[in-house]
């Protein structure tokens, strides 16, 4: 099954992806951007910025930036639903995504957080992880320190 994605970039361009065609993209991967081809076109491309929970990247692209949002099936499917409109979402804890290295820890146990403030940062593949909370609330406990390295799944912050 050929899995489809939605990209929305700056908000304002919306367009579909398949499963194959990303695999199938003339690029090259280095340290922490991209090199693609595209109609005899060289594009360099740069992740900038990622928040893992709301599948939202800042990308540059030839030194241009966009916000990019990419919604899988199933999140395609809830939206249809409805669910996604004005729902708000209770997570309790956040997991990391990936195995990485704890970069920077930006709250404490007890600070008061709202939505969108950053929380950690955690690198991954040489690339720096922004988690940004998902929504308010106060840290009830982090489970690591500067330096740590971590596995996948593996609790790094949980909210009361």
């Amino acid at each position: 099954m050929n899995k489809k994605y939605k990209v929305k970039v700056n908000s304002n361009l919306e367009f579909e992806l398949t499963h194959d065609a990303i695999k199938n993209l003339d690029s090259v991967s280095t340290s922490n951007s991209f090199h693609l081809l595209k109609n005899h076109k060289s594009f360099h491309a740069n992740v900038v910025k990622t928040d893992f929970l709301k599948k939202r990247y800042t990308v540059l692209v030839n030194e241009n930036e966009y916000e990019i949002v990419i919604e899988n099936e199933l999140d395609q499917l809830i939206a249809a639903m409805g669910f996604a409109s004005q729902a708000t979402k209770l997570v309790n804890e956040i997991k990391a995504p990936m195995p990485g290295l704890i970069l920077e820890i930006n709250v404490s146990v007890g600070q008061e957080v709202k939505e969108n403030d950053n929380l950690l940062i955690l690198e991954a593949m040489k690339m720096e992880n922004s988690f940004s909370s998902p929504r308010d609330g106060i840290i009830k406990s982090i489970a690591v320190k500067k330096g740590d390295t971590v596995d996948k799944g593996q609790l790094l912050v949980e909210f009361e």
